[in-house]
Order: structure tokens, then sequence, then C-alpha cells
């Protein structure tokens, strides 16, 4: 009963007016019309691709079984699936519904507390791979400033197998589930994270730094996508009044916590591919290349340590 009044409470807050009608007996194919369906007349993106993904993870099978057993019944899970419908129609996005993210091929728990790391973050990944393409057994030393999750953090480590890693981050409970995420992937011998003010009290030299600051400004906040507004923290997305505060912050970091021959790769904003490689010029750092995500907007800012680099 309380399952049933909870699915109708989402329901209704997601403009559903009654249930979907999915019960135990409704076959996978039939739960996923039913979703698509639904999705579209929402204006949820990409509502076939939607509903498979949920009806998925809510069913607890992997998206190839709706494939090769599209008339199986959806089961015990249909009250789940009908729940996380409603969340989903409501704006909140499937990886916060279940908990989960998958970056870099990697299954990563979020929270509340992180930003949902997206697949145009994975620019960064794939940029250092490029640069330090040489280096992938050599035992380099990490840095991720606003290590979140430990995304960026877990991806690098799994490419460069004997890299050592540090990641840093203001929040206690983000800070808790990058070291669970580490944990989990079989990383932690390698890695370590601690509390702090970005790389404020660290030492060292460190090979290769990267980072996903915040960096939207504070009045543009309000008009992002709910997806992004009402479930990402405020902490991992206001860049302050016009969204570089990070930047600003980051840069002397980097100039000190680069190692003579480290790189850095950093996240920024639509419109900032001027002034934020601006601000690490005037700390002294040399910008290489603004790199392109998917879409081919300029996403990274990629560099070094000044130019007693160029010969590197």
């Amino acid at each position: 009963m309380r399952l049933r009044q909870e699915i109708q409470a989402l329901s209704r807050d997601a403009g559903l007016i009654e249930p979907l009608g999915i019960g135990p007996a409704t076959t996978r194919m039939q739960a996923r019309a039913a979703l698509t369906g639904f999705f579209r007349a929402r204006g949820v993106d990409r509502p076939e691709r939607e509903a498979a993904l949920l009806l998925a993870r809510a069913g607890g099978v992997r998206a190839v079984d709706l494939l090769s057993a599209p008339e199986a019944p959806v089961g015990a899970a249909a009250g789940r699936v009908e729940a996380f419908a409603a969340r989903r129609a409501a704006g909140e996005p499937l990886s916060r519904i279940c908990g989960r993210r998958e970056f870099w091929g990697l299954d990563l728990a979020i929270s509340s507390d992180v930003l949902d790391p997206r697949p145009e973050t994975e620019t960064i990944v794939e940029a250092a791979i490029a640069e330090l393409a040489g280096c992938r057994g050599e035992a380099l030393r990490v840095l991720d400033l606003g290590v979140g999750s430990g995304a960026l953090l877990a991806a690098i480590l799994t490419e460069f197998p004997r890299a050592i890693g540090v990641g840093v981050d203001l929040s206690e409970r983000a800070a808790a589930l990058a070291c669970a995420n580490l944990e989990a992937l079989g990383l932690a011998d390698r890695a370590a994270i601690r509390l702090g003010d970005w790389g404020e009290g660290l030492g060292g030299a460190f090979d290769l730094i990267v980072s996903n600051p915040p960096y939207i400004r504070s009045d543009e906040i309000a008009g992002l996508d709910r997806e992004v507004r009402d479930h990402d923290p405020r902490l991992a997305l206001d860049g302050g009044e016009d969204g570089l505060e990070a930047y600003r912050a980051l840069a002397p970091q980097l100039a000190r916590l680069l190692a003579p021959a480290g790189r850095f790769f950093l996240e920024f904003g639509e419109g900032q591919g001027e002034t934020a490689p601006a601000i690490l010029r005037a700390a002294g750092l040399e910008v290489a290349a603004l790199l392109p995500d998917l879409s081919g907007r300029a996403r990274v800012v990629a560099g070094r340590r000044g130019t007693r680099l160029a010969a590197a």
C-alpha cells in the first residue's frame, strides 16, 4: 500500500494523473512502449533510449535482455518501474534516480553531494591519454582538484596502471563518496582523497593535474536545465559573478604544484574560451590548446608549466 501511494504521489508531481498500468504480467516490450510514449508526451529527450535504460535499471536486467527476451514479464519490478518513470518525467535524471553513473566505462555511485559526471567531461581523459601516451607505464603523479565522485581520477588511474593519484574536495560527503568509488574499482591502493580548498596545503610536484571546476555564472544558474539546476549541488556549479572564480584560485596553485614537465587539463564553460586561458597565462602557465568535446564545442583548456616545457 505504501509503495502504491508513493507511485501515485510521484505520478501527480510528474503530471501523470494515473499510473501507467505496468503490472507484474506486463511484458518488457509492452512496458518499453508505454514508457516511450509517456516520455515523448512529456518532452523527455531521446524517449526510446530513456525508456530502455529505465526499464533495464528498474528491472535489474541488462539492456540486451530487453531485446533478447522482449516477451518476458516485468514481474516484481513493476512498481519500481512506475515510480522511476514518474520521477524521470518530473525532471530527475535517471542517474540520480538509480544512484549510479557510467563514466569512461566505469560504474560509479553518485549522490546529491556530487556533480553528475557527464560524457563531455571525458574529453579531459581523452586529452590526458593522448598527451601522455608515451608515459602509460610510468609512475605518474596525478592530482584531481574538486574530485567529486572520483570519476576523473578513477578513469585516469585505470588508463595509467602505474600512476598514483590525489583527489581533493571541499565537501566531506563528496570526499567520502570518491573514496568509496575508488575502493569499489580496486584503485584505493593508488589513490588518496583529502579535504581541502583546491590545492591549498598540498606539496610536491604533479605530472598531471585535472579539474572540472564550477564555471557557471551565479546569475545563470536559475536558467539551467532542471536536471542540472535542481539536482547538481550548487557548490559544483556556481563559479561566481563571471563564472571564473575557481580559475582565479586554481591558476597560481597549478603553477606551484605542476612538475617541470607537468600538464594540466581543465574544463570550462561556453563563452570562456578567451578569459579562462588568459587567467592561466597571467599565472605564468603556458596554454597549449583548447580542446572540443564530441559536440564540437571547446570544452577543455590544456597546458603546461611555462615555456621550460617546450623541449619536453
